[in-house]
């Protein structure tokens, strides 16, 4: 995950949740400054290495983050005390220490006057290992809440640190756990410092994790045999030998009749006259029939091909057409025509393009506002691989309701959508609330999970701005697609919608046959559409001042 991505989470956590959180990710090559960096200490060219170079709010000088290490971010509240930022950091370089010792590494310790954590490497000197560079903050609520945390040094690319002054120390050397003859993975280092984090901080509650990486233990007859999908699900701890059949009978609450009268043709007349496609028919939606006999649809711009292929997703994936550039007009066009009172404006995922598609987007807002201007209107948006500067041209566009699926619980997010990920989507989800927008999510559910898994998502959803959710069954497109675990009943739905408002959202949608524009227009009207101001940044102006290393700029818009 980005550097400047996992920013955004923090802060998002820091001031919106109720739990602590403790976020153990990687990053691609970055070099960050602290508050008391000195620019002279950045000694080459950082994009010339491929890497990007972020001032931050964080403590200490410049440091190095990247592949094969380990960054352990703990957002944790602490006393409203001077002293409590360092004993935040003294108990941080507790839990790595006591972690190492744990894999056999004992020698790992503190040295005086120098915050992190070392190890005798056989030279004059003990080398750092670990740096550590924190902050707490008052946020509002009036709680003194801790960002950024500890970089261990696994089995990273130690020559990047040849670019640097490391934290700003030049007659101390830097180390990794593999350049100093600890065979570690970096899989048991993570389980390792969990652990001990978990004890030092845990409630008792139950840990949800999302393992991106980890070694598949597949039987052997099964290896050559079995699809990447399936293999996926297997390792999440799901067994795609004990779904159900695609062709099983479903129960009585999943049939939906179809209602092909004359309101019904009238959308689709519509829809085929201007050249569009709907997300209703391109993902075979169990409630076209309802929508469109009720004058209602769900928009999909730029093109009917995705370049992601999701293990429930029954849209094209061939290569993607050349956007149309008449197609936001035409979409503004059909919402004049049928009348609408809330348009929703979804889209395939197109990493073809550099910005994800979303200038498009932000041209449909646009223009569905010319041709009909009391309509609300809500995007149902990819994550546009994360891209701060392709999000924003989609929240400037203010939309009254801001759409990101979470789409699965995190333990099964690599077997059901491999190409995305569970913290990049709570990212999206935190920027979009960090800029006034009225933010939605929508999971499905019948894929191998548990209760408990699903509400914890919903908290998470919570955590960071989200006011509405949608819940609705997963239904198997096809047998190449992944199995259906089991069939969740009307009261079990029932039951999540009142937990999910309990949590703290303010309208849950929650059916065997709910999808994330299903009485899309009930949940705008509960949340009141769009509640920022227009010319806030996507997660506000403190946050750009806090990282402001180098601000990339608008991308060109026909909406600016």
């Amino acid at each position: 995950m980005r550097y400047e991505e996992a920013y955004v989470l923090q802060r998002a956590l820091a001031e919106r949740a109720r739990d602590d959180y403790l976020l153990v990710l990687q990053h691609p090559h970055v070099f960050t400054l602290g508050v008391r960096a000195d620019p002279a200490h950045v000694l080459g060219d950082p994009a010339s290495l491929g890497a990007d170079l972020v001032r931050t709010d964080r403590g200490g000088d410049v440091t190095y983050h990247g592949p094969g290490q380990l960054v352990v971010y703990p957002i944790l509240s602490v006393p409203d005390r001077l002293s409590s930022g360092r004993e935040h950091v003294r108990r941080l370089e507790q839990v790595v220490i006591d972690a190492l010792a744990s894999l056999g590494i004992a020698g790992a310790r503190r040295l005086a006057g120098y915050p992190g954590i070392w190890l005798d490497a056989g030279g004059p000197h003990p080398a750092k290992v670990a740096a550590i560079g924190v902050r707490a903050t008052r946020v509002p609520g009036g709680r003194r809440r801790t960002l950024h945390g500890v970089a261990l040094n696994v089995d990273c690319d130690m020559s990047m640190f040849s670019q640097i002054i490391p934290c700003g120390i030049a007659d101390r050397p830097v180390t990794s756990l593999r350049a100093s003859g600890y065979a570690v993975s970096l899989e048991d280092v993570t389980d390792a410092v969990v652990a001990r984090a978990v004890a030092e901080w845990g409630s008792g509650h139950e840990e949800t994790a999302v393992m991106e990486r980890r070694p598949l233990t597949v039987p052997l007859e099964l290896r050559s045999a079995e699809r990447a999908p399936l293999r996926r699900l297997r390792q999440a701890g799901v067994d795609p030998a004990a779904g159900m059949p695609v062709a099983v009978r479903k129960p009585p609450w999943l049939r939906v009749p179809a209602r092909m009268g004359e309101d019904y043709r009238g959308v689709a007349r519509t829809v085929s006259s201007l050249s569009l496609v709907t997300v209703g028919e391109e993902a075979g939606c169990p409630n076209i029939y309802e929508c469109w006999a009720d004058g209602t649809a769900t928009f999909m711009v730029n093109g009917s091909r995705c370049t992601r292929a999701c293990g429930f997703c029954k849209v094209d994936t061939r290569r993607p057409l050349p956007l149309d550039p008449g197609e936001p007009e035409r979409v503004g066009e059909a919402v004049a025509r049928m009348g609408l009172a809330h348009a929703v404006v979804t889209c395939v995922a197109r990493d073809d393009l550099p910005d994800g598609g979303a200038a498009a987007i932000a041209a449909t807002v646009e223009a569905i506002r010319k041709h009909r201007p009391g309509t609300t209107v809500e995007t149902l948006i990819s994550d546009c691989k994360g891209d701060r500067r392709a999000l924003e041209v989609v929240f400037e566009a203010r939309p009254d309701v801001l759409n990101h699926n979470i789409e699965t619980v995190a333990r099964l997010q690599r077997a059901v959508r491999p190409q995305a990920g569970y913290a990049r989507s709570l990212a999206v989800l935190a920027g979009a609330a960090d800029a006034g927008l009225a933010v939605k999510s929508g999971l499905m559910v019948g894929l191998g999970e548990t209760e408990a898994e699903v509400l914890s998502t919903m908290s998470d959803l919570v955590s960071v701005g989200v006011r509405v959710a949608t819940v609705g069954q997963y239904l198997r497109p096809s047998a190449q697609h992944l199995p259906v675990a089991r069939w969740w009943e009307p009261n079990e739905f029932e039951r999540l919608r009142s937990l999910g408002l309990a949590l703290g959202l303010a309208h849950v949608e929650a059916s065997p046959l709910t999808r994330s524009s299903y009485h899309a227009r009930d949940a705008a009207v509960a949340v009141g559409g769009a509640t920022g101001r227009a010319d806030e940044a996507w997660w506000g102006e403190s946050g750009r001042r806090a990282l402001g290393a180098a601000d990339p700029g608008p991308i060109a818009s026909p909406v600016r």
